[in-house]
C-alpha cells in the first residue's frame, strides 16, 4: 500500500505560516496556519521532537524460555509510575542504532551481542512530530547503569506472558510499550520476522 503524498492530494493540508511559542531543552512547539484540501483554512498546534528509541531486550534461560527487561518509572505529567520497555531520546546527530545501544546501557547496565530493527512508529501524530524506531536486543550481558544525573528508575524482568498480561489488565498503558508488546507477541508466534546483526557489524554501518 502506498501512502505517498502524490496518491492522497486529496487530503494534503499546505502550510501557510508558521509560529513558533515554545523552544525547551529538547521541545518546540509552534502554531501553523494551514489550507484545507477544499480550500478552507485551518490552525495546527504542535511539538517538535527530535525523535527516540525503544529497546525490548530479550533473556534467555537455560531452557530457552524469553524473559523480558523492563523499567518501572514516575512520570510527571500524568503522576504515575510506569511499566516500560527502555526508551529514550536521539542526541543531535546520533544514529538510531547508537542511541538504542546507549539508552539500554544507561537505563538497564545491560549490552547486546545481537540486535534487530523492527521499525519505527509515531506514538502521537496528532499533536508531534516524534517516531520511535524499535529495536530488539538479546545476547545480554549484565553490568552498571550509568543513568543521567536527577534520573529514578528500576530494572526487573519477566515473561512474555506476564507483560501481555498486563497489557490486557491495563496495568501497562505506556503507548510505546503496548506496541512493543505487540510486536514481541508476533514474533515468538513466527507471525513476524526480524533479521538478528551482531552489534559489530551495525556499529560500522
Amino acid at each position: 500500500m502506498s501512502l505517498s503524498p502524490g496518491a492522497f492530494a486529496h487530503l494534503i493540508e499546505t502550510k501557510a505560516s508558521s509560529r513558533e511559542v515554545f523552544k525547551g531543552k529538547f521541545l518546540h512547539a509552534f502554531v501553523d496556519h494551514v489550507t484545507l484540501p477544499d480550500g478552507g483554512q485551518a490552525t495546527r498546534e504542535y511539538v517538535v521532537h527530535p525523535g527516540a528509541v525503544m529497546v525490548i531486550p530479550l533473556l534467555q534461560d537455560a531452557q530457552g524460555a524469553w524473559r523480558v527487561v523492563l523499567e518501572r518509572q514516575f512520570r510527571y505529567p500524568i503522576g504515575e509510575v510506569m511499566v516500560e520497555f527502555p526508551a529514550g531520546k536521539l542526541d543531535a546527530g546520533e544514529s538510531v542504532f547508537s542511541c538504542a545501544r546507549r539508552e539500554l546501557l544507561e537505563e538497564t547496565g545491560y549490552s547486546a551481542g545481537e540486535w534487530a530493527r523492527a521499525g519505527k512508529m509515531h506514538p502521537v501524530i496528532a499533536y508531534s512530530t516524534e517516531f520511535i524506531d524499535v529495536w530488539f536486543a538479546r545476547g545480554l550481558s549484565a553490568g552498571a547503569q550509568k543513568l543521567d544525573a536527577g534520573e529514578f528508575l528500576e530494572v526487573f524482568t519477566a515473561t512474555p506472558a506476564e507483560l501481555l498480561q498486563w497489557c490486557l489488565q491495563g496495568q501497562v498503558t505506556d503507548a510505546k510499550t503496548l506496541a512493543g508488546a505487540l510486536w514481541l507477541q508476533n514474533w515468538l508466534a513466527g507471525n513476524w520476522d526480524l533479521q538478528w546483526q551482531s552489534a559489530e557489524s551495525l556499529a560500522q554501518v
